[in-house]
Parts: C-alpha cells; sequence; structure tokens
C-alpha cells in the first residue's frame, strides 16, 4: 500500500507540475492561449487522471469504472449538500463578524454577485471530478486504511497544498506572491473537513465536489489576497486571511474528534483496502 501511494503521489506531482510549466511558457494570446489553457487544465486534472490510470492498470477497467461513478453518488440527506454549499460562506461571514469585533471596522467584502457565484458553482462542481475522483477517490482510503481517517486527512491535506506550490510561483496564476504558508494551513483544515464530509456521505464524491467548488467561488465573498503580494514563503499580513484560517481549523478540530476511529466501509470502497 505504501508503494501504491507513493507512486500515485509521485506521477501526479510529475504530471501535474510538468504540464504546468510548459502551459506557462506559452503565450497567453490567440490560439497559443487556448492551446495553454487545456495543457494547464490537464494538468489539474492529473489527479484523478493518474488515480484511474492507475486503479485500471492494478485491478482492471470495471473498478476504474467504479471509482469513477461515485462522482454521481446523489442518495443522502438534503442536509449534506446545504453544508457542502454553505460552510464557506459561513465560515468567511464569521470572519467578518470576527474582524469587526477586533477592528471596529468591517474588512473590504467582494463585488461579486450572489447570482454569478451560484452559477459559476453549477458549472464548475463537475470541474472538481478532475481533483477529486484522485484525492478523496483514491489516496484517502488508502491513508485512512494506515493513518487513520484523523490523520490521514492530514496529511493529504499538506500534500494537497504543496502540489499547488508552483501556482504561487507562476505569474499568470491568481495566487502569484501570495502566502503559501498561510494556504497550506487553509487547505489542511480543508482536508480534513472534506474527509469528514466523505465519511459521513458514505464515499460521495459528489458532495466533495461540490464542497470544493463552493470553496473556490465563495472564498472572496471577504478577500482574504494580499494586493502586490511578491513572496510566496512570507505569512500573510492580511487579518482576514488569519482569522478564516483559525475558524477553518477549530471546525477541522470538531471534525477530527468525530472521526476518532472512523473507518472508511471497504464494501462501499473495494479499492480502499487493496493494492
Amino acid at each position: 500500500m505504501t508503494r501504491d501511494l507513493g507512486r500515485y503521489f509521485l506521477l501526479t506531482f510529475v504530471a501535474a507540475w510538468v504540464l504546468w510549466s510548459a502551459a506557462a511558457t506559452i503565450p497567453r494570446d490567440g490560439a497559443t492561449g487556448a492551446l495553454a489553457g487545456a495543457i494547464f487544465l490537464l494538468g489539474t486534472f492529473s489527479p484523478s487522471l493518474v488515480a484511474l490510470a492507475l486503479t485500471a492498470r492494478q485491478h482492471g477497467r470495471d473498478a476504474a469504472g467504479a471509482l469513477f461513478n461515485r462522482i454521481f453518488k446523489t442518495d443522502v440527506s438534503p442536509w449534506w449538500y446545504v453544508f457542502a454549499i454553505a460552510f464557506m460562506p459561513a465560515i468567511k461571514l464569521s470572519t467578518a463578524a470576527i474582524s469587526r469585533l477586533i477592528t471596529g471596522a468591517w474588512p473590504r467584502f467582494g463585488t461579486e454577485p450572489w447570482y454569478l457565484m451560484i452559477g459559476v458553482l453549477v458549472v464548475s462542481v463537475w470541474v472538481q471530478a478532475g481533483e477529486e475522483i484522485g484525492w478523496r477517490g483514491f489516496a484517502l482510503p488508502r491513508l485512512a486504511a494506515r493513518l487513520g481517517l484523523g490523520p490521514g486527512s492530514v496529511v493529504l491535506g499538506v500534500i494537497w497544498a504543496a502540489w499547488h506550490l508552483p501556482l504561487f510561483l507562476v505569474s499568470a496564476s491568481d495566487t502569484f506572491g501570495q502566502s503559501f504558508p498561510l494556504f497550506l494551513t487553509e487547505v489542511t483544515a480543508m482536508s480534513v473537513a472534506m474527509a469528514w464530509l466523505y465519511w459521513r456521505t458514505g464515499g460521495s464524491l459528489l458532495l466533495v465536489m461540490l464542497l470544493h467548488a463552493a470553496v473556490n467561488n465563495t472564498k472572496d465573498i471577504v478577500p482574504s489576497i494580499v494586493p502586490g503580494a511578491t513572496d510566496p514563503f512570507a505569512l500573510s499580513t492580511s487579518l482576514v486571511a488569519w482569522i478564516t484560517a483559525a475558524l477553518l481549523w477549530v471546525a477541522a478540530g470538531y471534525f477530527l474528534i468525530r472521526m476518532r476511529g472512523g473507518r472508511l466501509d471497504a464494501r462501499t470502497l473495494p479499492q480502499a483496502q487493496t493494492g
């Protein structure tokens, strides 16, 4: 199992980083811009493409198909859909209230209309399959079998954050120059929340895809970004960012307590105990 995971993470990192680096060298105007975008997107999908390829090679196409089909697992309580969509907005609005108490003034709010956020979320939720089939569908069950569900989710969060590192170093990325240590802190906490949701929904990749999309599209309700930042290895100077991180870890602490002794059911996730 350790070799299985090591191979998965190595191939995922190499594929994404090579493709992202290639995309960064291509001019962003005209037809070459479309090519750069396609190569970049292929790199973003590497966690799931590698997972499906390894599963098919080791356990057959039926196993790969079963893994892929978890993105269509919809038979969960409506409450979990509400949780997936509302978790990050609740964190951000709470952040704004705490910032108001600390500083005496409201932080800067984003200007994107709520209906546009929802529209983009509905479209982008399916794009998250490019990551979540791999991170939560393939890697998490294996890490949980070895380390336990809670610790496995923390380890996966660190790896997941590290996979994004080149995006903090490439000028074409919207995270260029932002604080990677802050990102690592927040993403690790989000990995715990996603593992908890995956566990509670019986292994529904659709729900973690929805949570992932909601985080991406609602995090700027109260922006944490530092304008003009140039050092990705510096600590963020944004109070909003650190309040957000603290609240995410308060939630993560609760989820870790709830997941103590938790197991992913091998009957519904047959690939979890193999390899």
